[in-house]
């Protein structure tokens, strides 16, 4: 089940906010402060955070600097009591996925989260497709990874024996080692995966 946080330092929209993510199926996850809500372990399903632009201590705009660095799957929706634009044209180029000035419209603020969890949802597929990919990686011999970064930046077999000093026979069978540990069905598969490596010749 997704998860929707909220970060506000007013108990009565905490409530009204938590009420209204639960009639929609959400799991609502409340805090007062942005400490408080740093304490919490990041989670593996889709999410997004509503967050107050003034808090104590740590404000919404900081708290959205170290969400970006830390848990880049998890994106913001920024809520104000009053919207002044510079803070909210600062929140949008950083990422935010919506600025929206209380009191909330209850069907703008959830178009504004189900956009959010869509984001977060393809967020994690990508990691998990990359942590899967480089699982994949790991298991190549140095010389296999040699040869498939040889062989993405676009070098026949004969070129690819040449550059590493070893017979095209043996880079014909590094090359087939390497596009079934890579799980590549073709060629253009396996550049594509290079390509989300960063692997560079």
């Amino acid at each position: 089940m997704p998860v929707v946080f909220v970060v506000d330092d007013d108990v009565s929209v905490r409530e009204s906010l938590e009420l209204l993510i639960r009639s929609t199926g959400w799991q609502p996850e409340l805090f007062e402060s942005a400490t408080e809500f740093l304490a919490r372990p990041a989670t593996t399903v889709p999410n997004c955070l509503i967050l107050d632009v003034n808090l104590p201590a740590l404000n919404g705009l900081d708290l959205q600097q170290v969400v970006s660095a830390e848990r880049s799957e998890m994106p913001i929706i920024f809520v104000t009591g009053y919207g002044d634009v510079p803070t909210s044209v600062k929140a949008m180029k950083a990422g935010a996925v919506e600025f929206l000035t209380k009191p909330l419209n209850d069907e703008v603020l959830l178009s504004a989260i189900q956009q959010a969890l869509d984001r977060s949802r393809a967020a994690l597929a990508l990691q998990s497709e990359l942590r899967a990919l480089r699982e994949r990686y790991s298991t190549l011999s140095r010389r296999e990874q040699e040869v498939m970064a040889l062989v993405v930046s676009g070098l026949l077999n004969k070129q690819v024996g040449f550059e590493l000093g070893i017979s095209e026979i043996t880079v014909k069978a590094h090359r087939g080692q390497v596009m079934r540990k890579m799980q590549a069905k073709s060629l253009p598969d396996l550049v594509t995966m290079a390509a989300k490596l960063d692997i560079e010749h």
